[in-house]
Formats: structure tokens, sequence, C-alpha cells
């Protein structure tokens, strides 16, 4: 499997200022992943085979078939990548992939997103912290520390 390595700039580590400690680190969970691709493989599948019934087409399994291939191969190429972000939160701020950091004052709202925590702060900036095994204590633990 191929392994896709972080942009340099944008795959820096954001350092810890002086005095600030990590609490949590929520990594992107490889089941959380893999299941997310199999539900959008059988969603755009099955979208793709009543399409192509109603097209009258007389092979309309080639829609399900070539979702479950071009899905499978598009999530196996990017696992390394995408199992690869870390977000942590800290004493002041939380602390994302490619260098992002948010002040926990400016966090707005955290909510469960289809598996994912959607972080909106003050200013309608929305982040993702994709793959989480339990969305809903990811979101509880940044809400309870801002």
């Amino acid at each position: 499997m191929a392994r896709i390595e972080p942009d340099p700039i944008l795959g820096t580590v954001t350092p810890l200022q002086e005095g600030e400690t990590v609490l949590a680190e929520f990594r992107a969970d490889r089941t959380a992943y893999w299941r997310s691709h199999l539900i959008m493989a059988v969603a755009l599948g099955a979208a793709a085979g009543v399409f192509l019934m109603w097209q009258g087409n007389p092979y309309p399994v080639a829609g399900p078939m070539g979702a479950l291939l071009a899905i499978g191969a598009r999530a196996a190429y990017l696992a390394s990548e995408a199992l690869a972000e870390t977000w942590r939160l800290t004493d002041r701020r939380l602390l994302g992939p490619g260098g992002r950091a948010i002040a926990l004052r400016q966090v707005q709202s955290t909510k469960p997103f289809l598996g994912s925590v959607q972080i909106t702060t003050t200013s309608g900036d929305r982040h993702l912290i994709k793959y989480q095994a339990d969305p809903t204590a990811t979101a509880n633990r940044i809400t309870t520390r801002r």
C-alpha cells in the first residue's frame, strides 16, 4: 500500500507554549475510517444502481460494483494520511494537523457529526476532528475543558 507523506509545510506539529500541558490526544480510529468508507460505498453504490436501472441499463449491478471498487481504492490510498491525523487538547488550545491552533476561548460549539466532531469557532471557522471511535465523548471532552 502506498504511503502519502505529509506536506512539509502543513504537516508540521504546532509547538506547545511555555507552561502549556497536553490533556488529551484525539487520534483517527482505523475502524471508524473503514466503517465510514463502507457506508459511503453502500449508499453511493445503491444510488448508482438505481440510476442505471432508471436509465434502462441492462447491467445495473455495475453501479454498486464500480462504487465499491472506486471508494475502496480511494480509502486504501488515503488511509496512511487520514489515520496519521492527531488533534491535541491542551489547557489553553486545541492543536490540529497542519499547524492549526484554536484557543479554547474561541471555541463556540463542538458536536458529533457523522463519526467526526465539528468544531465551530466564534469567528465562524469550522474544523473537523475526523474518524473518532466515540465522537460524542470527544466533543464532551473539549466542551468541558473550554
